[in-house]
């Protein structure tokens, strides 16, 4: 039975129907799924339902899997449950930072290549969606004034700036764990070697180096407007056994919120990065 290919909007996202978990071993459909991430940021396999197994499998056909330090699942380090139950991961208790628009490793030298996410369990209401902006197109639409404007601009990243959104107010104790977690400064526009733009934004996104507080975060928080226009947008509702592959270089993601006691449970493996940003 073949497999049919869709691309969701004009810029962002391409999906593949009828790709069952053991198909995605076919290293023709790695090479498409490579592809496809290259020219459009997101790809969705729905309903896969790929195993475990399956899934690291298909990780190592696309890239270096990382390896977790605390990994919580029983046989792979690569895996992690992405849940707000406590008892299923430690790091539940931050699950609500994702709900605002974020890349992830943005305070590493090397940020994540691609995620990966498939969907165990559903909370079967609608919530926990999850949203992709595309940094890439967002850039080449803005006017060439701006462009200009921003050419040359860095910008630090922080966990902090992050978890504030979350915790406006937080403890003494609660403000110094999250500053043991060291900042990074970036330039605001990434010049992939490929010659591709995209930018660095989103949650950990705190200061414009050489602009005040205020003057740097008038700046990022249009530019993050800018990039989540609904041309830019693509949105996934979840159904059990989806997998969704994006670029962590260039697409900003967010889950849409879900309660703390939903059933939500998403496996998720990272490829490690391949390029310092530069």
């Amino acid at each position: 039975m073949g497999h049919n290919v869709s691309e969701l909007t004009p810029t962002t996202g391409v999906e593949f129907t009828g790709v069952p978990g053991g198909e995605l071993l076919d290293e023709k459909i790695a090479a498409q799924t490579l592809d496809a991430l290259e020219r459009r940021g997101v790809v969705v396999f729905r309903e896969a339902h790929a195993t475990d197994d399956q899934l690291v499998a298909f990780a190592r056909l696309l890239g270096e899997v990382v390896p977790l330090p605390m990994g919580s699942h029983p046989k792979y380090r690569e895996i992690q449950k992405i849940t707000r139950d406590a008892s299923k991961s430690k790091l539940a208790a931050y699950r609500e930072g994702t709900f605002h628009w974020h890349i992830d490793g943005s305070t590493d030298a090397v940020p994540s290549r691609a995620t990966l996410l498939t969907a165990r369990e559903i909370s079967g209401d609608g919530d926990g969606d999850t949203e992709f902006a595309n940094t890439y197109a967002a850039y080449e639409g803005l006017p060439e004034d701006e462009k200009r404007e921003l050419d040359g601009l860095r910008v630090v990243h922080s966990f902090a700036a992050s978890q504030l959104l979350v915790e406006p107010n937080p403890s003494e104790q609660e403000r110094a764990a999250w500053d043991r977690n060291p900042s990074r400064e970036h330039p605001l526009v990434w010049t992939h070697r490929n010659g591709r733009r995209s930018m660095l934004l989103g949650s950990t996104a705190d200061t414009v180096v050489g602009r005040s507080p205020a003057e740097g975060r008038k700046l990022l928080d249009r530019l993050l407007e800018w990039s989540t226009q609904p041309q830019y947008v693509v949105r996934h509702t979840w159904q059990v056994g989806d997998l969704v592959v994006w670029d962590n270089t260039g697409m900003l993601h967010r889950a849409l919120p879900y309660g703390p006691t939903s059933t939500r449970l998403m496996h998720r493996a990272s490829l490690a990065g391949e390029e310092a940003v530069a």
